[in-house]
């Protein structure tokens, strides 16, 4: 493929734009024969005649403005180019600033910011843990750029952008000696003596369960509160208590048969996750790349979460 000297090109835009040799010369910082050179080169190359030289002015031939409309689209598409690289390496020195719920911080974020720093290693990055609400505040407020949390149940703030990652149920986990293990279901009317770990009160996941049994006219009296799902895991591990979480933040402790999952009742009770960006903000091409890696990491997460529970099922 043959291809056209961008120089040239240049050179043709500049003294069809100034329609003279002598003010393009000067635009482009060249001597007047070195613009006429590239003018015959260009010409010659082509094979047809670009511009009428006359005494004081240069005009188009109907070749030259056919020309001048593909010069002018190459020129855009040039500075396109050299914007969005220099965007992109100032990107590479820039930051990012991520909210994120500690369940997230835990089990999610590692692996995306493992895959982003392979693309962007000079960004730097800045992680802002605390619960749904803190999140919507933080967005909102323009002390993060971007969010992992759980969506509401109601309407999301206009003002919010939200890309769904995935959709979760959260479970009763027991050790496998517990009673409830050994029936592989949890009697209804057991559950209010039952001792309860829950993530701490005040939360959203919090009030979706107490929400939950009292719709379900349940109200459990024995219950601890804990703000790590680390140690909600371990006290179930023990046998103290039944502790209240989504799978994927168990899914090895459910595969090696430590802890065991048991719905909460006979509907499930379900939440969406997503990534949330502030609607008035375009987003950068390195949040961009962040949301994309979120939805990536979150398929394979909800992928061999729901295939641990359809094998202990079928087990």
């Amino acid at each position: 493929m043959r291809t056209l000297d961008t120089r040239q090109l240049l050179a043709f835009w500049s003294v069809a734009r100034r329609q003279s040799f002598t003010r393009a010369a000067k635009d482009l910082n060249l001597s007047q024969s070195a613009v006429s050179h590239a003018m015959r080169a260009l010409e010659q190359e082509l094979g047809c005649r670009l511009l009428n030289r006359e005494a004081r002015s240069v005009a188009l031939t109907p070749a030259g403005e056919k020309l001048l409309l593909h010069v002018e689209a190459i020129l855009r598409e040039m500075d396109a180019a050299r914007n969005s690289v220099q965007l992109s390496s100032a990107w590479e020195h820039g930051s990012l600033k991520v909210g994120a719920s500690m369940a997230a911080c835990q089990h999610i974020l590692p692996v995306v910011l493992r895959e982003f720093r392979e693309s962007f290693p000079k960004c730097s990055i800045k992680v802002e843990p605390g619960d749904q609400a803190q999140q919507y505040e933080l967005l909102q407020s323009g002390r993060i750029d971007v969010a992992i949390l759980l969506q509401p149940t109601d309407d999301t703030p206009p003002e919010v952008t939200v890309v769904p990652l995935f959709e979760d149920e959260l479970c009763f986990f027991v050790s496998p000696h517990h009673p409830w293990a050994q029936l592989n279901f949890v009697p209804t009317a057991s559950i209010r003596a039952q001792l309860l770990v829950l993530y701490t009160s005040g939360t959203y996941t919090f009030d979706l369960v107490q929400r939950y049994f009292a719709a379900s006219e349940v109200e459990p009296s024995n219950v601890i509160e804990l703000g790590s799902m680390d140690a909600i895991k371990e006290m179930a591990k023990l046998g103290v208590g039944a502790g209240i979480f989504a799978p994927w933040i168990a899914s090895s402790e459910i595969e090696s048969g430590i802890l065991v999952p048991l719905p909460l009742g006979r509907a499930p009770l379900r939440r969406k996750w997503c990534v949330a960006f502030r609607s008035t903000r375009r987003l950068a091409l390195a949040e961009q790349t962040f949301v994309g890696l979120c939805q990536a990491v979150a398929d394979n997460l909800n992928y061999r979460t729901v295939q641990t529970l359809a094998d202990k099922r079928s087990a």
